[in-house]
């Protein structure tokens, strides 16, 4: 062959993947975006000045948005371009879906003989007004300090000793880029006053290093329980510094389930107490670090009851095998933000609440703090209080 002919490679299906991820990225947003911004500016056939104004706004916020997401969720970790990136990603997402439904309602409106352009100014003034009601109302369900959820829960093999034994379960505290110290320091009051035996944190505790966000967890070096506080790593632990946590959570006196196992006792009659690492501890390249339910459950007496702390419902298949009498977990926060919770459902067992697998039962907690956006829509945040009974 010529040293002048041309070679041509055939493209190889990983050479590809990044064009496949911002093609689908771009089409994303363009979506997200774009559809408010037709809703709301074009098909309502404003004024010229004031479409030319909502245009500019949504191009603004498109332009600003990766680059916001960017610095604040990349290398950088920008605390302030986050909070604004994930205020942005809200707002956005709830101006999208309140845009697909006003174009819903556009077939019963012509139906009822409402012409254009005022059936589309409708339209875009209800999404707004919507949205915007749904966005403040949303914001303060995000940073309130959240409401107990009282759950009974029968386990068939537990002895009368531990009847009423009380469970306070936290999860996805998510301490980030806005600082909810005092959140915090609120949050774990309510947990006190609650007089838990056991407290269980099932992971995600924050978004970022033991540093960045010691003073937002300090308040879980104060929480009080008469028979043992327990810790597992979430996914999030590992997008940041999991064994840095896994000792922080150590050195507030928490017992950091890694893999392993406690025994409790009261009136004569005892409980294992187990927790697995996070599905995607495998996958993180931190060492030592995957779920393994056998580790957890060595050496426990078969006769004993189980209650399981794993960060994701769909970790129930390997509780069910191990014979678990009860899994606690989060990692749903319920969807979040409605309508949310169907996408979350693709991906999990259950959403949220009380459910039976075989004869184990999952109980899955909408969260106690948010990820990203500030905003709880329809999906309200928990601090849940689970009283085990005596089947």
């Amino acid at each position: 062959m010529a040293a002048g002919d041309a070679v041509q490679v055939r493209p190889t299906r990983g050479s590809l993947r990044p064009l496949l991820s911002g093609a689908t990225l771009i089409a994303v947003l363009a979506l997200l975006f774009g559809l408010p911004w037709w809703t709301l500016t074009v098909a309502a056939r404003w004024p010229t000045p004031v479409q030319a104004a909502g245009t500019t706004l949504f191009v603004v916020a498109l332009v600003a948005f990766p680059v916001l997401m960017y610095l604040g969720h990349g290398r950088r970790r920008l605390d302030a371009a986050a909070r604004a990136g994930d205020t942005l990603l809200g707002l956005v997402w709830i101006l999208f879906v309140w845009a697909l439904i006003g174009n819903v309602a556009r077939l019963p409106l012509a139906a009822a003989g409402v012409a254009d352009p005022a059936r589309s100014r409708y339209v875009a003034a209800g999404a707004a007004v919507v949205a915007v009601v749904l966005a403040v109302w949303g914001y303060a369900e995000a940073m309130r300090v959240p409401r107990v959820r009282r759950v009974d829960v029968t386990i068939d093999r537990l002895g009368a000793g531990l009847d009423g034994v009380r469970v306070v379960l936290l999860t996805d505290t998510h301490y980030g880029p806005i600082d909810r110290a005092r959140w915090s320091a609120r949050t774990i009051e309510v947990v006190n006053g609650l007089a838990p035996d056991i407290v269980c944190h099932t992971g995600d505790i924050a978004d970022g290093t033991v540093d960045q966000r010691r003073a937002q967890a300090a308040p879980l070096g104060t929480v009080q329980a008469r028979l043992a506080r327990v810790y597992v790593t979430g996914n999030h632990e590992y997008y940041g510094q999991a064994q840095g946590w896994v000792d922080h959570m150590r050195a507030l006196g928490w017992e950091p389930l890694h893999n392993r196992h406690l025994v409790v006792e009261r009136g004569g009659d005892r409980l294992v107490v187990a927790g697995v690492d996070d599905v995607t501890a495998a996958s993180s390249g931190v060492a030592g670090h995957r779920a393994d339910h056998a580790a957890a459950l060595a050496g426990t007496d078969p006769q004993l009851p189980v209650l399981l702390l794993a960060h994701q419902p769909k970790q129930i298949g390997d509780a069910v095998a191990a014979g678990v009498d009860l899994q606690l977990s989060g990692h749903t926060h319920g969807g979040q933000m409605w309508p949310f919770h169907y996408l979350v459902r693709l991906d999990q067992p259950v959403v949220q609440g009380l459910s039976r697998h075989g004869r184990t039962q999952l109980y899955t907690s909408r969260g106690t703090g948010f990820w990203g956006p500030p905003f709880r829509i329809f999906a309200p945040s928990e601090i849940t209080l689970l009283t085990l009974r005596a089947g």
